[in-house]
């Protein structure tokens, strides 16, 4: 059945196929010698076949780990340097007519405060984002085709981008709602967004339907062939992405590269992003009643093994996971956090009252956005607010092949350091700034391009006497 380029959701990620291989990885996890071919192959940054990766994540060879985990950095190193780029969520409304056991907006939910975003509170909401130094969101919105139909979802995109306060503006706004057709993809292609993202949640079909037993979302093929629909209405830009806990972690992991092939071998395009949330405390939900959830360990070689496997996909930890979490998983492949981030439908321009609660999941990393930012400095990454490849049209085929031959940092660097100097001077506190344009003078000696180095040096003046948005 296993067929990487068929169109049927229970062909290219194949149930058997999936068990072949996690069966040939146990047997494996102590064969050096096939370890060590694995890695020399993972050395070559083209990436790994899921049956590779799925031996390097079983791996108990500690030595072997280290090597793994050392690889990781340095292939997220090779394609994306030290930036992490910032972005945070933008939940449009709860209202949803699915069941899924997991997330507190399922329908049987009495007692959660049900939300829908006016567009004039979304303006207050994006300016609330504008003024922490936001250029980058993600909507999001439960499945209603009454109060979430997609033109309520275009209508808010238009919003988004025209609200300009200040010396702000949400340059990009990727989208994660729930499956739907080619024609309401290509809406979204036309309303102008960057990535559509949508998680899998789990790719074990009889899980999946146990864990969505009503609504919409129980169809496991029309859910799973969501990213090709999306790429026939000409959105080239996808992120996919599992919740950790539900399903055997091992599954999981083989089934998300497995689709991650898929999309390569009928589009010429894998995914621009992978995410890798865990299920947490929510509402109505107790991530204790599932029985999969991993440890940090484990997370954090989850999280190494993609980076070996797909090197050129950006990969992305959100404000569910804590500080220290962060911290130890950053440098193994994440190029994308949230931070200062709100699950509440509303919440940035005025915080929730406690009986209003309409969070999808509790925040773990509190903190602002200016205290991230300085924790990037000081952790020596450069906090990225970069939205150019998307509105250059370096998107799809074109932003991976820039990405693949190692072309696309000629860009980043100088678009991240710029990015970071407009929000040094607009929104810093005075200690993140210092720091920060400390950073960026020593960051301009790494733009290899001398023309390019002098271009951003102008352009770093230029923003400081009050010009914004330049780019490569």
């Amino acid at each position: 059945m296993y067929n990487a380029k068929s169109l049927k959701a229970e062909e290219f990620i194949d149930h058997d196929e999936v068990m072949a291989t996690l069966d040939y990885a146990w047997k494996n996890r102590h064969n050096e010698q096939l370890i060590d071919t694995i890695l020399e192959k993972a050395k070559l940054r083209k990436g790994l076949s899921h049956t590779e990766a799925a031996v390097l994540l079983d791996c108990d060879i500690p030595e072997k780990n280290e090597e793994i985990y050392a690889l990781a950095k340095q292939i997220k190193e090779d394609f994306y340097g030290n930036r992490i780029v910032m972005f945070a969520p933008l939940y449009l409304s709860n209202y949803c007519v699915n069941g899924c056991v997991y997330c507190p907006y399922h329908m049987k939910n009495k007692h959660i405060a049900r939300k829908k975003l006016t567009q004039e509170e979304i303006v207050k909401e994006v300016t609330a984002l504008q003024d922490m130094g936001h250029k980058r969101l993600a909507i999001e919105a439960g499945e209603d085709p009454v109060n979430n139909p997609i033109e309520y979802i275009l209508d808010c995109i238009k919003t988004i981008y025209s609200v300009k306060h200040k010396n702000g503006s949400i340059r990009r706004v990727n989208v994660n709602i729930a499956a739907t057709t080619v024609e309401n993809y290509h809406k979204l292609k036309e309303a102008g967004i960057g990535t559509y993202i949508l998680f899998q949640e789990t790719y074990h079909k009889e899980s999946y339907e146990k864990l969505h037993p009503t609504g919409p979302k129980h169809n496991y093929a029309y859910h799973t062939e969501a990213m090709d629909r999306a790429m026939d209405g000409g959105i080239d830009d996808v992120g996919l992405g599992v919740l950790f806990g539900l399903e055997l972690y091992r599954y999981e992991f083989t089934a998300l590269l497995m689709h991650a092939e898929h999309l390569e071998a009928v589009h010429g395009v894998g995914p621009h992003t992978i995410s890798v949330p865990r299920i947490k405390k929510a509402d109505d939900i107790d991530p204790s009643a599932f029985d999969n959830g991993i440890d940090d360990d484990t997370f954090a070689k989850i999280i190494a093994c993609i980076r070996i496997s797909v090197p050129y996909t950006g990969m992305i930890i959100s404000t569910r996971e804590s500080q220290a979490c962060r911290e130890k998983v950053i440098g193994l492949g994440i190029s994308q956090i949230s931070g200062g981030s709100k699950t509440s439908v509303g919440g940035y321009a005025e915080p929730e009252l406690p009986e209003e609660c309409s969070e999808q999941f509790d925040v773990s990393d509190t903190r602002t956005l200016d205290q991230v930012v300085s924790w990037l400095i000081d952790g020596g990454y450069i906090p990225s607010f970069c939205t150019a490849c998307y509105r250059e049209g370096r998107t799809g085929d074109r932003f991976m092949s820039l990405c693949k031959s190692g072309q696309i940092s000629n860009c980043c660097l100088p678009n991240a350091l710029m990015t970071l100097q407009e929000y040094l001077i607009d929104y810093a506190s005075p200690e993140t700034r210092e720091k920060g344009e400390k950073l960026i003078r020593e960051q301009l000696a790494n733009i290899p391009r001398e023309k390019v180095r002098e271009i951003v040096e102008k352009n770093l003046v230029n923003i400081e006497n009050g010009q914004r948005d330049f780019r490569f």
